[in-house]
């Protein structure tokens, strides 16, 4: 998992995995829906969820546009987030912990990111993409959520 890319100054969260653990096809479409959750579990506020990274930095590539992936079962699909750690005025944000859905109805998961998200109040989530095959003799993700 990346933390931080030095040439752009933008913190980076590793791309969040999904895996379909179910028996049939399941579509995704669109963003992991987030709720950003402080260390009690409780609803941080105050921070605009953009889609995509575009006005945070343009370092990061062009953002993909949302558009359906199916998932096989064991299929997996990823999603980033990005963020500009900047602090000037007012108080740094941190959210610690993030409640994550891959649609609207899926059962969450809660991930520990540990966000620094210094004083923008911005957060940019990339769309759902397939994710590709973990290397042969690497375990793929940082513990894949269960879709499905």
């Amino acid at each position: 998992m990346r933390r931080s890319d030095a040439k752009s100054h933008v913190p980076l969260v590793g791309r969040r995995r999904d895996r379909n653990c179910g028996t049939r096809p399941y579509t995704l479409e669109g963003y992991p829906l987030l709720e950003l959750l402080d260390g009690d579990l409780r609803p941080v506020h105050g921070i605009t969820l953009l889609h995509g990274s575009g006005e945070i930095t343009t370092g990061d590539g062009t953002d993909e546009r949302p558009r359906p992936v199916t998932l096989a079962p064991g299929g997996s699909a990823t999603a980033g987030l990005v963020w500009r750690n900047t602090t000037e005025s007012g108080t740094p944000v941190n959210v610690p912990q993030v409640r994550v859905r891959a649609k609207a109805g899926a059962d969450p998961v809660i991930v520990t990111p540990h966000l620094d998200l210094g004083t923008t109040g911005k957060l940019g989530v990339k769309p759902w993409v397939r994710a590709k095959p973990a290397p042969t003799g690497r375990a793929g993700g940082r513990g894949p959520g269960t879709v499905g």
